[in-house]
Formats: C-alpha cells, structure tokens, sequence
C-alpha cells in the first residue's frame, strides 16, 4: 500500500540514485496538466490491459498544489517526479530526475507505464511483473520523514547534500544523545534519518 507515501515535498523511493548528470528540457511539448493526465490515462489504460487494479496511485513532488502557500508553482528547484502505486501484490514506485521539469519528468513516467502496455500487448503478464520488479519501491517510511528529523523539512533539495545532513546530524546529536539527556531510541531514530538521507541524494 502507498498510503504512507506524502505527496509534497518528493518522496524519492530509498535505493534509487537520483540523477547525477546535467539535465536537459527534454524533447518533450507537454505541460504539467497534460502530463498529469497522460499518467492517469496510462496508468487506467495499464490496469484494465492487464486486468489487475492499480491502487493507491500517488504523485509525489516539489509542486507545492497549495494555492494558499507562497511555495506554490511547477518549477521547484528540484524538479524530480515518483508516482507510487500499489499493483498485482507489488508496491511500485516509477521516478524520474533527468530533466529539468516536473513536466518532463512527469511525461517520462507517461512513457515507462507505456512501455509497459506494449510488454503486455507483445510478451506475458509475468514478463510485466518481472519489469515491475525492478520499480518495486521498499515499504513507504512510517513516522516522521528524516527531513523533519534533521530539520530540514524546509531547506530546499537542491541545497541538500552530505554536508548539510551531517551538520544538522550533528546539531541534533547534541539533544538526542543519552549523554545529554537524550535516549538510545531518539538516537536510533536520528542515526536511521541521517543513513536514509544520504542514500537518498547520493552522498
């Protein structure tokens, strides 16, 4: 199940390296509204091709869809895009950072669930779940997410790397420890944010 999945800010999916190459714009002529439907039409079109129910379908980003918060627009600083959704038994995350838009990025994933359809037009049903296999995303974090953790909830992902983790690792260190009147749990939880964190922006 997807549900734990938050769908601002990005949940990038823990194991997968985000893009570490220059991105492009792509070659793409959608926006993000049409991209969006083109992922909700793929993703229907992918159920009932395989009869199997797709469940769950989050978008998860840095579009904040919040009109009431200054954040608000579809070109965050980090424009990288994970749609999670649950499907033949499998919880199955598709992201995309290459480009340099949430559209492009987006109208990326509208093209890997494409792909899909024609594995399943032109091979088997367990040739798809093999595929899938490879999207499958470890269950979503339970509890707080490590940027809150760290503190780091409103720092921009671009400006997230090793250095900042292990300085804001460090600062809370300082409350969490049991020799400072912390706990062996807070520590843990602090030690499982800071690894979490650094798998994810590739440190």
């Amino acid at each position: 199940m997807t549900t734990a999945v938050r769908a601002f800010p990005l949940e990038w999916p823990a194991g997968f390296p985000r893009w570490k190459g220059g991105r492009s714009a792509g070659a793409f002529r959608t926006d993000f509204d049409t991209a969006l439907r083109n992922v909700r039409k793929s993703l229907d079109l992918f159920a009932k091709d395989s009869a199997k129910k797709v469940d769950d379908p989050v978008l998860s980003s840095n579009v904040d869809f919040n009109p009431l918060t200054s954040g608000s627009n579809k070109k965050p600083d980090d424009p990288g895009v994970a749609v999670w959704f649950s499907w033949d038994g499998l919880q199955v995350c598709i992201p995309v950072d290459r480009y340099s838009t949430p559209a492009a990025n987006l109208q990326a994933i509208h093209l890997i669930i494409e792909a899909r359809r024609t594995e399943l037009r032109h091979g088997t049903l367990a040739l798809v779940r093999a595929t899938f296999t490879g999207f499958q995303a470890l269950p979503a974090p339970q509890g707080k997410h490590w940027r809150d953790i760290l503190g780091l909830a409103k720092v921009p992902s671009v400006d997230v790397g090793r250095a900042t983790i292990e300085n804001a690792y460090r600062e809370r260190a300082r409350e969490r420890h049991p020799d400072a009147g912390g706990s062996t749990e807070a520590m843990a939880e602090l030690n499982a944010a800071r690894d979490a964190a650094l798998r994810e922006v590739g440190a």
